[in-house]
């Protein structure tokens, strides 16, 4: 069969890498893709958000499967466009998207159907949003109610710091209309993790847990970016905090999704904090993660694409998904100043020497071709993602990777999956 994949990030590239290793697949497409997707699939020049373009692609070369990464399609109604044209499509439709595309209606789902989360409150004016800030103190969270590629969330640690970004965000200055409404939510303490799951709206299939690290700095210092590396599995999630989290947040959603009339079918990304035996829901993304997508698939030993065309279809009832016993650690190498103003069109050496190690693939998410040589283009660039026996040989091995791959001005963690060590 021929498969699509719709973008071009890291994860869109890991997807491919998975998919490309199905005996079941012909041919991969990719739309727009990126140089190091070129390898595997044939990329097409078409946008993310050109849904026609994309339905003609689709139908032109009978593509039996398309399989949606990023969250702007989805809450366009690509699924929607698709399924009305009678094409297999993986993904959450425009009117279930909204889990993700809006923050306030996640955080009014969750409320109504007691999934635990923080106490929050939805503004559109800044008067009554800086009372709520003072009622509540600070450290405190903000959030721009739309997309805003996983940067939308600011941790104001003084008052004044929350109000200056209560401003920023209601006057559209720092993400436009994303930020017209806001979430202003109680700072949570604990530990951060990524739970994942299928679901075709009724049953739940839940992939291995992982682990993001969203500020740009070690320790967890600095503004918060799409992700700096990512690891799984993630110790924090013991056996009884996943049968927590399935009852009490995948369960209570997807029921509530339907109840709602909004059936939930894809893949669910919940976003916890973890605090000894409680957990509470940051948020929901309605796709895989970048970049915990790059290490849960180095990890999934079963064939992915039965698992998505049962998604697509409906019916995961009898979906059953093996995993290697090895861990999976992937760190990403981003241009320095990301995620604020970052340099592009720098060479970028070492790939060969990388690629020759075991167990080890660079996943492409901000690279292009000049002159027939790999630079620089986008904030992260790569995310170096290794399999080993346990966390501390998949962390030894990634960043043995990452010392074989250099650029001008090169940023990365050195701390990716050191809280599980400390586990």
């Amino acid at each position: 069969m021929k498969i699509l994949v719709i973008g071009s990030g890291g994860r869109e590239h890991a997807l491919v890498w998975k998919i490309a290793r199905s005996p079941l697949v012909r041919k991969v497409y990719c739309a727009p893709g990126n140089p190091g997707i070129g390898e595997l699939a044939e990329n097409v020049a078409i946008k993310v958000d050109d849904l026609l373009g994309l339905l003609d692609f689709a139908k032109k070369e009978a593509i039996a499967l398309t399989v949606v990464g990023p969250e702007i399609p989805l809450s366009l109604g690509i699924v929607d466009l698709f399924e009305e044209h009678g094409l297999k499509i993986f993904g959450a439709r425009k009117n279930a998207a909204i889990i993700e595309a809006s923050k306030a209606f996640s955080k009014d789902l969750m409320k109504k159907y007691s999934v635990p989360t923080a106490a929050y409150e939805v503004f559109t004016e800044i008067d009554p949003a800086v009372a709520f800030i003072d009622r509540l103190g600070t450290p405190i969270v903000i959030k721009a109610d739309g997309l805003a590629a996983g940067k939308g969330v600011v941790i104001a640690q003084t008052r004044e710091e929350a109000v200056a970004t209560v401003h920023d965000m209601l006057s559209g200055r720092t993400f436009g209309s994303a930020g017209a409404r806001i979430v202003v939510e109680e700072f949570l303490r604990g530990e951060e993790a990524s739970f994942l799951a299928f679901t075709d709206g009724r049953n739940i299939v839940p992939l291995a847990s992982a682990q993001d690290h969203k500020a740009v700095f070690d320790g967890d210092k600095g503004p918060n970016t799409g992700g700096m590396g990512a690891y799984s599995p993630a110790p924090v999630v013991t056996p009884a905090i996943h049968e927590k989290v399935m009852e009490e947040v995948m369960r209570r959603t997807v029921d509530g999704m339907a109840a709602e009339g909004r059936p939930y079918r894809g893949v669910l990304y919940a976003g916890l904090m973890i605090d000894g035996d409680a957990i509470k829901t940051l948020e929901f993304n309605a796709r895989f993660g970048d970049p915990e997508c790059q290490p849960l698939l180095m990890r999934m030993k079963s064939d992915i694409v039965p698992v998505l065309m049962a998604v697509a279809d409906g019916d995961i009832s009898k979906v059953a998904i093996e995993w290697h016993k090895k861990a999976a650690v992937c760190v990403v190498m981003a241009a320095g100043g990301y995620p604020g103003e970052y340099r592009k069109g720098d060479r970028i050496e070492g790939l060969d020497k990388a690629a020759e190690q075991e167990d080890l693939v660079v996943f492409h998410a901000g690279t292009a071709l000049q002159d027939g040589k790999y630079v620089t283009s986008g904030g992260r660039v790569l995310g170096v993602t290794a399999l080993g026996a346990t966390v501390r040989d998949a962390i030894d091995s990634a960043y043995r990777g990452v010392a074989s791959i250099t650029w001008n001005g090169v940023h990365y963690r050195k701390d990716i999956g050191g809280k599980a060590l400390k586990r």
